[in-house]
């Protein structure tokens, strides 16, 4: 016959204490009430019975379902940024929560969809996740739900979000150009309107301007984010005249490109041309020969630090929305060499 699953009752038993002092240990609860030698003694009981708690009872009791939504545009499809999902699903499940996970595809209708169909499900806060770092809008389907921007923000920053620190990745790597005494400095970025691509447009400019290089002197060309966008741009670049002695890359994937074009060229990469880029992709960066220099986007602590502020306002709805910037850490490979 069927045994029944244990009941907090067994656990208090087992455990030598009362029923509430049981729940307050497994609840993690009680304060200086509850000696750190019984809350063990109380988690090894639970343990070796195999207790689970009642997650709907104790929704019923706390009005918490213990859930967090997380829906993403493309999140879960791209190999790089779904290291936010995993960043999330970490910060939940040690907390206690779990997290639902819905992919929209990039869909706006789908959006909509998502956060109903979570809202049905009584999940007590949503990470609303991006792609690419953007401004963006909280859909309105999302109401009262407490909510937390995650690779985005708002105009008006009025809501929480974590961002990117995109100046501080790109002065990252362009200081490494720097210090190889680098001074005409390419830089090849992407056509689409995103606050990437505008703040490190303007780091680099920034930089290069810092260093006496005329207006008309600046060295950028636009294309698609891709491998033959940044071999495209390559090619125009090092066909001038006064070719830049390096090249900062809006991605790994332009990167890849811009290697291209120097071996067709035939340049060698760092001896006649330094490459730096953004991203860190694994499985481009430091595969590439030389192995590329370039900054880090910090997907998985962006996604964690997503789920920790939304537990944070669960527990003070009242508190002033949080702008966050993840810093961006370079990764020192061998695509640098002194101009």
């Amino acid at each position: 016959m069927a045994t029944r699953p244990p009941r907090l009752t067994d656990v208090a038993k087992a455990a030598g204490v009362s029923t509430a002092t049981a729940s307050m240990a497994l609840n993690g609860s009680g304060g200086n009430r509850i000696s750190t030698e019984t809350r063990d003694r109380v988690l090894a009981a639970a343990a070796e019975l195999g207790y689970r708690p009642n997650t709907v009872a104790r929704g019923l009791r706390t009005r918490r379902t213990h859930m967090i939504g997380f829906v993403g545009d493309n999140v879960a499809t791209t190999p790089f940024a779904g290291q936010m999902i995993r960043g999330a699903h970490d910060a939940a499940r040690q907390a206690g929560f779990l997290l639902l996970m819905i992919d929209t595809m990039g869909d706006p209708d789908e959006t909509g969809e998502a956060i109903a169909a979570l809202q049905e499900r009584q999940i007590d806060g949503i990470v609303l996740a991006t792609m690419y770092h953007q401004v963006t809008e909280v859909p309105k389907e999302i109401k009262s739900t407490p909510v937390v921007l995650l690779d985005s923000r708002t105009a008006d920053y009025s809501v929480s979000s974590v961002v990117p620190d995109e100046r501080g990745g790109a002065l990252g790597v362009l200081a490494e150009l720097a210090a190889a005494g680098h001074r005409r400095i390419g830089h090849v970025t992407t056509l689409e309107d995103v606050e990437a691509r505008h703040l490190r447009l303007a780091t680099w400019r920034e930089h290069v301007t810092a260093y006496g290089l005329d207006a008309d002197d600046l060295l950028a060309e636009t294309a698609e984010a891709r491998t033959h966008g940044g071999y495209e741009s390559a090619m125009r670049l090092l066909g001038r005249p006064e070719r830049p002695t390096a090249i900062f890359c809006f991605n790994d994937r332009m990167a890849m490109g811009v290697y291209r074009a120097a071996a067709e060229l035939g340049l060698s990469i760092p001896g006649d041309l330094s490459v730096v880029s953004y991203d860190d992709q694994e499985l481009i960066a430091p595969e590439l020969a030389p192995g590329l220099t370039s900054a880090a986007l910090p997907h998985y602590e962006m996604g964690s630090w997503a789920v920790n502020e939304l537990l944070r306002r669960l527990d003070e709805p009242d508190a002033e929305p949080v702008q966050h910037l993840m810093p961006c850490p370079i990764a020192r490979r061998d695509s640098v060499a002194p101009a």
